[in-house]
């Protein structure tokens, strides 16, 4: 028995994603909502080049991880760019690097979600997030009060800076962290404890690995 469309379609988030990239920088925006109307607006400076299609495939990816660490089950996403929801929806194949690894990325998190659909929508009614992404391109980005923001320091395609705590190391930028997640472990110098203890907020140690975070979502 095939189930009924209006019963998958119950409960679905709406996100709308852009991306920018120009002189002054790249980022993305994005506008999440739940079906009974809460809705995060969310800007994302890139600390790194990125060209219009990469930071198109951020957007997307971004904002469906975030979806994710919500534990939200079924999706729409909607973008403005013809080549990402083409290449999400199988209509056509990347064939260069790296856009063949944001589609690799994509795939790979179709799993987390029940549902999920990736809509093309002209621009003009993609007008919120766009403004979105073009505020996190501009150097008053910090002083913005009214909508989430974050930096991207790599793309979401890098290798992830991780420890192997099971091998031999030299101390390095991690081993203060490592020593604190995971045997409690402060520096002596009470000021560098508390300078530790506030950055450790942006690391999570599980299973032998130590992981650096956003703000929102690991």
């Amino acid at each position: 028995m095939e189930e009924d469309p209006s019963e998958s379609e119950r409960g679905i988030w709406k996100l709308s994603v852009d991306g920018s990239s120009c002189i002054t920088g790249s980022g993305a925006g994005l506008v999440l909502m739940s079906p009974d109307g809460w809705t995060l607006e969310y800007a994302l400076r890139f600390k790194f080049k990125a060209t219009n299609n990469e930071a198109e495939w951020e957007a997307l990816i971004v904002g469906l991880t975030i979806a994710k660490h919500l534990e939200v089950r079924k999706i729409e996403a909607s973008s403005d760019s013809q080549l990402v929801v083409g290449l999400a929806n199988g209509e056509c194949e990347a064939r260069e690097d790296p856009i063949a690894k944001y589609l690799s990325h994509f795939q790979s998190m179709k799993s987390a979600f029940e549902f999920l659909r990736i809509l093309k929508v002209p621009r003009a009614e993609n007008t919120r997030a766009d403004q979105l992404s073009k505020l996190a391109t501009v150097e008053e980005l910090e002083k913005n009060q009214t909508v989430l923001v974050d930096y991207l320091d790599k793309p979401t395609i890098s290798e992830v800076d991780v420890m192997d705590i099971d091998v031999p190391q030299k101390p390095n930028w991690m081993t203060p962290f490592i020593n604190w997640l995971r045997n409690g472990i402060l520096p002596k110098d009470p000021v560098e404890a508390r300078k530790l203890v506030y950055r450790a907020n942006r690391f999570q140690f599980r299973d032998g690995i130590l992981y650096r975070r956003s703000f929102f979502f690991p």
